[in-house]
């Protein structure tokens, strides 16, 4: 059964006429009737109750009809998918991302895509599951470390590690020094996310153990719990609950997480998706200003 002679079911279906067909479909009329002819053999029934010269669909002819349109839309559909990947574009776009990470700016980039951009899917993950998604056919992977060979990377952001307090804590600089937050109750996230990883390699370095510690599985859970005067929260997320966002100062500097764009360098629209890393970079740069600039 060959798409071209479906097609020729399709347009006699739909003028119920072979010398209408014809002229739609650009071939004789002849080849168009030998065409139908050879399909009822194939399928092993007649498809038109021809009379006085006009076809007109039997009762299997009605019943194949949408099954018939189904198939040439999906082989449309299908070249013109092939076009792009030939072309080195996107039809669609899955990005696996950390929960923060596509909250607070995976999100709001989309909201910013154009007509003519690729249609998103989002997948939640950490890290080792961003890279499971690129194997299992994501596209892009948001990650909080430099990814390694063979993939494909680009920085995309340095953001801070947060302490956030509510607006009447009795710390009103800009910056907390390790040594005063730990003095604190500390709202912090399980060790398998990666600002907890940050903090707790900052502490060792300078020598330093956090006091009382209240372990949360979400970063909107620990600044509810900020704002409920419950301790200092720890994350990276974007401030909430009308706390104030304080730096957080290392013995090495301030605390900061990064983060990166991942994608196989074999894929069919890598060029693609490096040019929309570098859209993604700079919107991270008019969202939060020109200090989250990683190097390039």
């Amino acid at each position: 059964m060959e798409l071209r002679t479906l097609g020729y079911f399709v347009a006699v279906a739909e003028t119920e006429s072979v010398s209408a067909a014809a002229a739609v479909v650009h071939v004789t009329q002849p080849a168009i009737s030998r065409q139908l002819r050879q399909l009822e053999r194939e399928i092993g029934v007649d498809l038109f109750v021809r009379s006085a010269g006009r076809l007109r669909l039997s009762a299997a002819g009605r019943e194949f009809l949408p099954h018939a349109r189904a198939v040439l839309r999906q082989a449309d559909s299908a070249a013109r998918a092939a076009r792009s990947y030939a072309a080195g574009r996107l039809e669609r776009l899955t990005i696996a991302a950390p929960t923060t990470t596509l909250t607070d700016v995976i999100a709001p980039f989309l909201a910013t895509l154009a007509a003519d951009d690729p249609m998103p899917t989002v997948l939640e993950s950490d890290p080792r599951g961003a890279y499971a998604a690129l194997r299992r056919g994501a596209d892009l992977a948001i990650v909080t470390e430099r990814p390694a060979a063979p993939l494909a990377s680009a920085p995309i952001a340095v953001l801070p590690v947060w302490a956030y307090v509510p607006a009447d804590h009795p710390w009103h600089a800009e910056k907390v020094r390790l040594r005063a937050l730990v003095e604190e109750t500390l709202l912090v996230l399980t060790p398998g996310f990666r600002p907890r990883q940050i903090l707790d390699a900052a502490l060792d370095s300078a020598g330093l153990t956090m006091g009382e510690v209240v372990e949360c599985t979400n970063p909107q859970v620990a600044q509810a719990l900020a704002a409920a005067g419950r301790g200092v929260a720890v994350v990276t997320d974007d401030p909430r609950f009308d706390l104030r966002g304080l730096e957080i100062q290392g013995r090495d500097g301030p605390l900061r997480i990064e983060l990166f764009a991942a994608w196989e360098p074999g894929h069919h629209a890598a060029a693609s998706l490096a040019a929309l890393a570098e859209r993604l970079r700079d919107f991270c740069v008019d969202r939060y200003g020109a200090d989250v600039a990683p190097v390039r």
